[in-house]
């Protein structure tokens, strides 16, 4: 068999593999043309030439199986210098690296009309299909696309272990009456959809009886259930419609939506937030869960000690996720916008806020938490909020928060100030000030501890410069700036929790979502009036 008929093959079967091809060669080099096959367990068929280059044609060729994605590998016959590729031949190729056999793995469970009309849709939009039913006749191959696996077994948890399930594949219910079975096996796999065909009614039964049985919140957050779109689909053909658009959606990494609300075109639902720290990454995961889309604009090297719960990550990491929420970095308003469509919150470093007339949003958000204002002011946007001490609201802005911790925290004001800054921070166990770490002197930031770490009272936890920094108390390290930042003498560099193991670094605070309820708040308040 030739390695075109090989590729053939492979291809039909959906199994992965890359295509390597020389484009390329100048002087000496092991072939001037040639084609080889490599398959996802790093056996090859054909050849490029052997030698160095091919090894690492072969390494290259994995790595573009695991991004799904082509790329052009550039080699030069020599031992030193870009490109080369350990060898004293003096020539040079380019090879292309093209992927195939990756069709996405769509699992109907059922054999029922509507997985029928999903198996007619997927098939046209290039998914890998496979049906599983307890009913042999269900599954006669005249019913389905060709191509198609069907799978029978006298069970459903049967047919499901049958199916190998993986973590890329896309899993959608829909059987007679033994959906909680297949439920059951499938709501704690590790699947990229996993979707139920379903009536409220029966979703909010089976969801307690998940509950009951300990099946976790975050597995049960991964259900898509009901599933599909609301479009008043009643046919079978219309709900595959319906389900299909938001596999898609999913599969797309998209935000879903009307194209004619696209952002770019209708700024009513964009909020900018100055600020990315723990309690700004508070408010935006509020703001985006209500259907906002998120921007956030910070300094290039933002100081947040709980960086386990803000978005100011992403600028040093390029990307960061709190709670099932994804931000990352963007370099340009385009990308912001790129990044806004795959449903996610892009973070700008623009310290001066320099992108809003470009931005244009419906409202401003100040969460820099600075005590005072840093240049916000009511024309940036039609709607501007600020937090905390230093904004005069109905001058600065049209509304202000309440952020000290206490009987107002979370309040709106629309007239006047907030409460000065106490200085005092929120008590934990009966710890205020002594929790909070300050930076003992000038110098660069030194971890010797990470977040999340437990710690005894007088650890050492890190060095500013040469100078110790020990634990004030035991406990938990909940907040701790970022390895190699300069500091000045008596900033905040870190907290300790004193619950210790019993308390969460992982998540936003209660302060930070009261904030952000406040927020929303005022938005829709404000919103209104204009």
């Amino acid at each position: 068999m030739n390695i075109f008929a090989q590729a053939a093959r492979l291809e039909e079967e959906n199994k992965p593999f890359a295509l390597a091809q020389i484009i390329e060669s100048r002087g000496s080099t092991p072939r001037h043309s040639g084609q080889m096959l490599v398959l996802a367990d790093g056996s090859i068929v054909g050849t490029i030439g052997g030698g160095m280059v091919e090894r690492l044609v072969i390494d290259q060729a994995l790595e573009a199986l695991s991004e799904r994605k082509a790329r052009v590998f550039h080699g030069r016959m020599a031992r030193n210098g870009q490109d080369a590729v350990g060898s004293d031949c003096g020539g040079a190729m380019s090879v292309y690296i093209d992927v195939h056999g990756l069709r996405p793995r769509l699992i109907l469970i059922g054999a029922g009309h509507v997985n029928r009309a999903i198996a007619q849709a997927a098939a046209l939009l290039g998914f890998d299909l496979h049906v599983a039913d307890t009913y042999a006749s269900s599954l006669n191959p005249s019913l389905f696309p060709a191509g198609t696996t069907l799978v029978h077994a006298e069970t459903f948890s049967a047919a499901i272990e049958k199916l190998n399930i993986e973590k890329e594949n896309f899993v959608i219910i829909a059987t007679n009456n033994q959906d909680k079975e297949a439920l059951d096996v499938l709501i704690e796999k590790p699947v990229s959809y996993l979707g139920l065909l379903a009536s409220r009614r029966k979703v909010q039964t089976f969801t307690q009886a998940l509950r009951q049985q300990g099946i976790t919140q975050e597995h049960l957050e991964r259900l898509h259930a009901p599933i599909g779109y609301n479009i008043g689909a009643e046919t079978p053909e219309e709900i595959a419609v319906s389900i299909m658009a938001e596999v898609l959606q999913i599969k797309n990494h998209a935000a879903g939506g009307l194209k004619q609300d696209d952002v770019r075109l209708k700024r009513d639902k964009l909020v900018v937030i100055r600020g990315s720290g723990d309690i700004a990454t508070g408010v935006a995961l509020r703001l985006y869960h209500a259907g906002f889309h998120v921007i956030m604009l910070d300094i290039a090297k933002p100081t947040v000690i709980r960086r386990t719960v803000a978005f100011a990550q992403a600028i040093f990491d390029n990307e960061m996720t709190v709670e099932g929420v994804t931000a990352r970095k963007a370099s340009s308003i385009d990308e912001a916008f790129s990044i806004l469509d795959r449903a996610e919150i892009p973070v700008l470093v623009d310290e001066q806020a320099s992108y809003l007339s470009e931005l244009k949003p419906r409202f401003l958000v100040d969460a820099i938490l600075a005590k005072q204002n840093l240049g916000t002011h009511k024309d940036m946007a039609p709607v501007t909020v600020a937090l905390g001490p230093g904004f005069n609201a109905g001058h600065d802005c049209d509304a202000v928060i309440e952020t000290n911790r206490g009987h107002y925290l979370g309040r709106v004001i629309y007239q006047g100030y907030t409460q000065p800054n106490t200085g005092i921070p929120g008590n934990i166990a009966g710890h205020t000030t002594r929790r909070v770490i300050r930076a003992p002197a000038s110098g660069i930031m030194h971890c010797c501890v990470a977040l999340g770490d437990l710690v005894k009272e007088g650890d050492v936890m890190g060095h500013i410069g040469e100078t110790p920094v020990f634990a004030p108390l035991s406990g938990m390290v909940r907040g701790l700036l970022s390895e190699g930042l300069e500091v000045s003498g008596g900033f905040k560099i870190g907290d300790i929790d004193p619950r210790g193991a019993e308390a969460d670094y992982t998540t936003v605070s209660d302060k930070a979502r009261a904030i952000g309820g406040a927020v929303l708040e005022a938005m829709m308040k404000l919103d209104r009036k204009h």
